[in-house]
């Protein structure tokens, strides 16, 4: 369950100064100069979140621990009567309407409006002489409560991520009746308890509600930060997305900034001249990623250094790379490649020399990689022989797109630079038809098929993070010198972010 054992209210207050105090983050002089990635949450989507915010409070209701209650009380000609509440759980529970609002550099205000609850349990009682307490009697118990729920919840760095405080959090009854045995007519024992047991019940539902939805608040931190870094992970290869700064909250969006340094066995990565500034994302838009270059650059090292960036092309793809036009000088030049051996005898190796620099202009992500590409033939009883090796220099731009849950890119410009050439039946290298047939191959459909196999990878791995789930609508992705802008709306299907939460729980 959710909230069995948790600590009382003096005590989990205590815990909480102790641990703000000492997992305060500190940040240097000029904290956007490491900030490799940003989030940008606006309106729109803190009120679509606030729709789930609602469902998993009432989550939380449903599934709640309630402390016994115990107490005793003198009366006159009874002497002392001594109660006890106990398996208190809740009945029944129904949200009329929950809002929100972003306070500028404070809180993300949230009001909960007309929380109708209907608590069960058993009173137990009975009278205390002065020697002795005597217990006797238990009845059954309904109480039926309208209440109105205040979260003010603050956004701070905690142990280098995002934690949110919603301690500041006030409770409202409205109404609070005590139905005993089923019996909704007033009674002596009904007015009598529901005069001292009122203002204690009152108490210990206030507490109760507001320290587990603070706890509520922290998981739910804790959940999206880890979502996050299980999304830029892949085995080796991961992002430290620890703050760079302090969560904002401004008065139409949330922000924070994290420094984004690549993580990858021994590989070391430094980041100290972002380009980032507030002023570059706008408000129109749900949600906005803004990624610096460096973080591109810094995962291409690493997936070099992972040995990742190898190709391996046979059969019918191979014939299709060397047969994209029937042409005499096409026929010729493979004729003379592969000497007569089939294209399943055959395999083409494509791999990158050493690591990919990348840069992000207007015009779309460029890349410029040294790359090597060698053809072997098997003919059949004979040895294997290398019939073509060369090294390549290759720029190519590249832009990005998202349609339909896949990633789509799309290579408008390439220039390929020959660096080595050696062909067996060119040992010379002075047959110019081989190498323009090569040159033209490379570019028009050799290009195209690596990055043909790039797009499904890496839709593969998103959905594998379970981006498919969420319902992305005009997704943009916007190149400028220095950074890439991903914005748009969205919308996901009921209860995800619930069933998320429940199986983290």
């Amino acid at each position: 369950m959710l909230w069995a054992g948790r600590m009382r209210l003096r005590t989990f207050r205590i815990l909480v100064m102790l641990v703000h105090a000492s997992a305060a983050c500190e940040f240097g002089p000029f904290p956007y100069s490491v900030t490799g990635i940003v989030c940008r949450m606006t309106k729109p989507a803190a009120l679509l979140l606030n729709e789930e915010t609602a469902r998993l409070i009432q989550a939380a209701f449903r599934n709640a621990k309630f402390p016994n209650i115990t107490g005793e009380r003198s009366v006159r000609l009874l002497g002392k009567v001594a109660y006890g509440l106990t398996n208190i759980q809740v009945n029944g529970l129904s949200i009329e309407q929950s809002e929100v609002e972003l306070k500028e550099n404070d809180a993300i205000h949230i009001a909960i409006t007309n929380v109708t609850a209907f608590f069960k349990g058993t009173l137990t009682y009975g009278y205390a002489g002065a020697w002795f307490l005597q217990l006797f009697h238990s009845v059954d118990f309904e109480i039926e409560s309208s209440i109105d729920l205040e979260i003010n919840i603050k956004l701070m760095c905690q142990k280098d991520q995002v934690a949110a405080d919603a301690s500041d959090c006030y409770l409202t009854f409205h109404k609070l009746t005590l139905h005993l045995q089923g019996d909704k007519q007033p009674g002596w024992l009904k007015q009598l308890f529901t005069d001292f047991i009122s203002f204690t019940l009152k108490l210990v539902l206030k507490s109760e509600v507001c320290n587990e939805i603070n706890f509520l608040a922290q998981v739910m931190a804790n959940f999206v930060h880890d979502l996050a870094a299980n999304f830029v992970q892949d085995e080796d290869i991961r992002l430290d997305i620890s703050l760079a700064s302090v969560p904002l909250i401004k008065a139409n969006y949330l922000e924070s900034h994290h420094k984004g340094l690549v993580l990858y066995k021994n590989y070391s990565d430094v980041f100290s001249d972002s380009v980032f500034s507030p002023s570059l994302l706008t408000e129109s838009r749900m949600l906005y990623f803004w990624l610096s270059e460096h973080i591109l650059n810094s995962l291409a090292s690493a997936a070099f250094l992972d040995k990742r960036l190898g190709l391996t092309i046979r059969g019918e793809k191979l014939q299709a790379l060397f047969e994209m036009e029937d042409t005499e000088a096409q026929r010729k030049a493979v004729q003379m490649i592969f000497q007569g051996t089939s294209y399943n005898d055959s395999v083409a190796k494509v791999w990158s020399l050493a690591h990919p620099q990348i840069s992000v202009q207007p015009e779309g992500t460029v890349v410029k990689s040294l790359v090597g590409v060698e053809i072997s033939i098997f003919p059949p009883g004979e040895e294997p022989q290398m019939v073509l090796y060369m090294e390549k220099e290759t720029t190519v731009t590249v832009q990005a797109a998202y349609a339909e849950k896949k990633l789509i890119l799309h290579p408008v410009d390439s220039r390929t630079e020959f660096k080595v050439f050696k062909c067996t039946a060119d040992p010379s290298g002075n047959d110019l038809s081989i190498r323009n047939f090569l040159q033209t191959m490379i570019s028009v459909v050799g290009i195209p098929e690596v990055i043909s196999r790039i797009e499904p990878a890496l839709t593969s791995l998103m959905n594998s993070k379970g981006l498919h789930l969420f319902e992305i609508r005009n997704p943009e992705i916007i190149t400028r010198k220095g950074y890439v802008i991903v914005q748009l709306d969205f919308s996901f299907p009921n209860h995800l972010l619930l069933d998320f939460l429940e199986k983290r729980l």
